[in-house]
Formats: C-alpha cells, structure tokens, sequence
C-alpha cells in the first residue's frame, strides 16, 4: 500500500459512506467488509431520511441532522450519475404520528425546544382532521400528529449496493468476507490491521465503522465506542395500489408499493431473529394507523441490530494516542450519508479540516458521563 492510503474497517452504510466519501476526495481506499456474517443493521434499516425529532438536549447533534437531509439529493444525483443505481429518494416532508394528547403534547413540548435551541428545524403540529387532510388513509383512533418539509426516505438496500458500486468506479479496494480482530500501531503515521484468520493490511489511516465491533477495535487504539446491540423487528407487505405519498415514522410505501412496517425496541443481546409478538404488536399498530392495511397480506418480517451509544447518538473521533485512527459510529447511517460521505469521509481522509465542534461527538463524552455517575453515588 502507499503511504496516503486509507483503511476502512466495515463495510456497512456508515462505513461505506465514509470510504466513498474518502475516496471521492482522492484518497487510496480499502475497504475491510465483514460480509453476509455480519450483524449489518442496514438490512434492517426502515429507510427514512429524517431530522425532525433528532438533536433534543444536543443542539450539535440537531443542526449535523438538519445538515444532512439538505445533502441528501446531491449523494443521491452522485452515485445515480456514477453507477447507475437510483436510490429512490424521496423527500416530500414526512409525518410522526400520535395516538392520544399526552403523545401530541410530549411531542409538540420536545419539537419546541430543538427549535429554540437554534436547530432551525422547522415543524408544524396536526390535529387528527388536519392530519388527514394530508394522510386520507389514518384511522380515527389517530389523534394527530406532526410534519417536518425536510424529511423523506430511500431504499436502503439500494443505498448500500450503490455505495459499494461507486467505491469500486471509484478504484477502491472491497474485500468482503474479513473479520477484523486487532489494529496496531507500527510507528509514526503507520498501522496495521489484521484479520481473525490473520491476513494484514498496512495504511496510515485507519478508519473504524465496524459496528458492534467497533467496542473492542477501538479500545486497542486509545478510543471509546461503548455501543450495545438493539434489536429492531420490521415487516413488508405485499405490493399495494399506491396511498401513502409520505414516509411516517409507522409504516411508509415503497416505490414498488410494498408497504415496510416498524418497528421495536428490544434489548436481547445478538439474538437478530424475529417473534410472533413483536410481529403482533407491529402489525396491529399499522393498521391501526391505515385500516386499509388490514387486508394486506404480509411477505416478510425480520430482525437486524441497531448499534446503539448510550444517548443514541453519534460517536465521531480522533485517537490522540495514535493520531490518523478513527472511530465512527451511528444508528441514523441512513439519514446522515451525507454527511459521511461528504463531510467526515473527506476530514478522516485529511483532506478537509475537522468540521466545527466534531469534538461534541467524542466517545470520550461518555467516560466522562461516567464518572460523574460514580461520583455522585
């Protein structure tokens, strides 16, 4: 390898966003994936491109959300223009949908205060009529809801297929089927990555985006990722006659009219498999939502692991005891892909400086959160 190449451990939305981002600003590209025996949460991925809601106490994270879904039409004209994939990008507003007032006043309460922090994240409240004037299809027990202009949705599968078809136009290296055990530091501004069964690369960046994974690699390099596994079961009916233009956070319609339904929130380890109670419960809440769903005939449900941090939010850093490692984390892979590929690929990469206050994003902010809990007890 040359001096200025630049490994990317996982091969995943978020890390390959990072890579094509990388290697789109000139950087030489590796690209480490661990392939079909990966826990990859963007199989599971309900597809959205959402900002509103995000960033509530963390302004930071806020505006890098709202950032994001302004660049998400030109990565979607970019890999359409490189490869040929259309992503199905869509972004004609989307809408949260409450089912009592103690839901639309919690959910009006936390809108107010991102607004207020200077997010610029514009929102509008529905009442259950004015919110089927847009959505004809809700049910009655829908007690209305909110809509943000900004957010729309895309279909993940395709998303992942397109950033690894521009990483290899883009004369990246993809190898699959590797499973990063240890990252060592050989001397100045050089590393070494080396595999399970023992294979190396050398590169003087390393970029970590490995998941689940990134908990242990990064604690062998001076950095902190505490990520946890969260399960999230999601369902697909068959392809219905189109009537639901916009994405919710229950249920959105595919360009192929299939209908996706998500989804849960489950704490079970590595366990990605699926329950007749998580389907259940899933179902049921979509169709009370669009009754019309309630003939649909469902195609498939699975499971897939969230990488979650401790708050849900990114983790985005530096090592300081072996600068050029890095470690990036995110279960909203699908909504900031712009930012990875346009903002933090480039800085990892050294080919953009750091963007302003990427320090808020630090893994280290949670060593700190935890002291200050053993403190106080």
């Amino acid at each position: 390898m040359s001096k200025e190449e630049m490994i990317v451990v996982g091969g995943g939305v978020v890390g390959a966003a990072i890579a094509f981002g990388a290697a789109r600003a000139g950087m030489s590209i590796t690209l480490l994936d661990q392939g079909d025996i990966a826990h990859r949460a963007s199989r599971g991925n309900f597809g959205l491109v959402w900002v509103h809601s995000k960033g509530d106490g963390f302004p930071r994270y806020a505006r890098w959300c709202r950032d994001a879904v302004d660049l998400w039409p030109a990565l979607a004209n970019d890999l359409r223009e490189l490869t040929g994939v259309d992503v199905d990008l869509k972004q004609p507003g989307g809408f949260w949908i409450g089912f009592n007032d103690a839901e639309l006043q919690a959910r009006a309460s936390m809108l107010a205060r991102i607004k207020d922090a200077g997010t610029d994240v514009p929102y509008e409240m529905l009442s259950h009529a004015e919110l089927k004037n847009r959505l004809p299809a809700i049910g009655s027990k829908v007690a209305g809801g909110s809509y943000c202009p900004l957010d729309g949705h895309v279909n993940p599968l395709k998303l992942l297929h397109a950033l690894h078809a521009g990483l290899h136009a883009l004369h990246a290296r993809v190898i699959s089927n590797v499973d990063v055990a240890r990252i060592r530091h050989q001397d100045v501004g050089r590393f070494e990555v080396e595999s399970a069964c023992g294979r190396t690369w050398h590169a003087s960046r390393v970029v970590l985006a490995a998941g689940l994974g990134n908990c242990e690699l990064a604690r062998q390099v001076g950095l902190h990722a505490p990520v946890t596994p969260n399960r999230g079961q999601v369902l697909i009916t068959e392809r219905l006659k189109p009537f639901l233009s916009y994405p919710t956070n229950k249920a959105r319609q595919t360009s192929e009219g299939t209908v996706q339904l998500g989804f849960s929130v489950e704490d079970v380890g590595l366990d990605d498999g699926t329950t007749v109670l998580a389907t259940e419960a899933i179902a049921k809440r979509a169709v009370t939502t669009f009754p019309i769903l309630g003939d649909a005939r469902l195609v498939r449900a699975w499971g897939a692991l969230r990488v979650m941090t401790p708050d849900g939010t990114p983790i985005y850093q530096e090592s300081a005891m072996y600068p050029g490692v890095f470690v990036a984390t995110s279960h909203s892979g699908i909504s900031l892909a712009g930012m990875h590929a346009y903002v933090v690929g480039p800085w990892m990469a050294g080919r953009i400086t750091a963007p302003d206050d990427i320090n808020a994003f630090a893994g280290d902010r949670y060593l700190d959160s935890s002291r200050s809990h053993a403190n106080a007890h």
